[in-house]
């Protein structure tokens, strides 16, 4: 009897996956971003060198996006199996306080540094265990039970510092955060290797496809030879680890922790580099790539609002604009507009459509 096949879930419609031209919206969003900020000043493109790195707001915008690049990847594995890990926020809040507190009673050598990452990652790993098993093992919704650890582990964050903001000083770590190597910033290169690990993990391997697989269908998956229970396990877990590895360059970049603000709210800027990369939250096919480009998309809007002179204030509603801006470009319903118009075009003879014909027409 020949093996079942693993499943592909049920047909989606037309363009309703990932493609090209969801990855080219991505960067076509990157690329305008950065326009606006040219327009408004043309040295944002400017780049120089100070004491052997490379420095300017682009160089900033690669140095700062470190910690947005490795939990949206580890948010996108989550959402790809239709799940959420709105804990991502505490948990580098948590690796932060890890690394922080044991550094600041340690020495200053690499084995300090060392085993100061390497304990972070073991406690961040260990509360995406805590998610996952609660969510595959027992049955719990995503949604809830990592919500609970959104604020369970700001209070695991308190606990080990005493409540206190804790400030350490080691220069490997601070190098890992700040410095660069032949001028580009280590932390960027440091979490593109991570991103990169990722995709190798999952791509050039089974696992990516039965990720997918159990997002789209757990049963079918299940039937097919697939342990979803594992593989949602493994995800949380994941997630967990680059979480902790987001929390320890944002803690490295000030050398300092704050239990309750660092790492505050990127749970959203997680979700929203995802949507922004083209990854459905109804869970199934995922796009590194995109989630990739979603996170630099991220970092360029808080240089963006920074450059522009924004107040605090409207920061929120500004982000909220861009981000809608790009989904809605990337929604089915404009490529079923441009599709049309496309085809009007092409028609030779015809009558070409209008663009309210063809929304009218998509939203039928």
């Amino acid at each position: 009897m020949a093996p079942e096949q693993p499943p592909t879930g049920p047909a989606r419609k037309k363009g309703s996956g990932l493609s090209g031209k969801r990855i080219l919206w991505t960067v076509a969003a990157l690329v305008a971003l950065i326009i606006v900020n040219v327009i408004k000043d043309p040295s944002f493109l400017s780049i120089g060198i100070n004491h052997g790195a490379l420095n300017g707001p682009l160089i900033d915008v690669l140095r700062n996006s470190a910690p947005f690049l490795l939990i949206a990847v580890g948010m996108t594995l989550v959402v790809s199996t239709a799940g959420i890990d709105l804990s991502v926020g505490a948990v580098m809040a948590v690796g932060g306080a890890v690394a922080m507190q044991f550094l600041s009673g340690a020495g200053q050598g690499l084995g300090s540094a060392i085993l100061a990452i390497g304990l972070s990652l073991v406690v961040c790993a260990a509360v995406g265990a805590f998610n996952g098993a609660w969510v595959s093992l027992v049955g719990l919704q995503p949604f809830i039970t990592t919500l609970i650890m959104m604020l369970a582990g700001r209070g695991i964050a308190k606990v080990i510092t005493d409540g206190q903001n804790v400030a350490a000083t080691n220069p490997y770590v601070d190098r890992m955060a700040t410095g660069s190597i032949l001028g580009i910033p280590t932390a960027w290169i440091f979490a593109s290797l991570l991103v990169v690990l990722i995709y190798v993990l999952t791509r050039r391997t089974a696992l990516g496809t039965q990720i997918e697989s159990v997002g789209l269908n757990r049963e079918a998956a299940r039937m097919a030879g697939i342990r979803p229970k594992a593989i949602l396990f493994s995800v949380y877990v994941i997630s967990g680890v680059l979480a902790g590895a987001a929390g320890l360059f944002a803690v490295g970049n000030v050398m300092r922790v704050e239990p309750t603000a660092t790492g505050l709210t990127y749970e959203m800027d997680a979700i929203l580099a995802v949507v922004i990369g083209g990854t459905s939250l109804l869970g199934g096919k995922f796009s590194l790539s995109g989630a990739y480009l979603g996170a630099l998309i991220i970092s360029l809007l808080e240089e963006t609002i920074v450059w522009l002179g924004i107040p605090n204030a409207a920061t929120p509603a500004f982000k909220a604009m861009i981000v809608i801006l790009v989904c809605v470009l990337q929604s089915d319903l404009m490529h079923k507009v441009f599709a049309r118009r496309k085809r009007a075009e092409n028609g030779g003879g015809k009558t070409e459509k209008s663009a309210a014909q063809s929304t009218k027409e998509a939203l039928a």
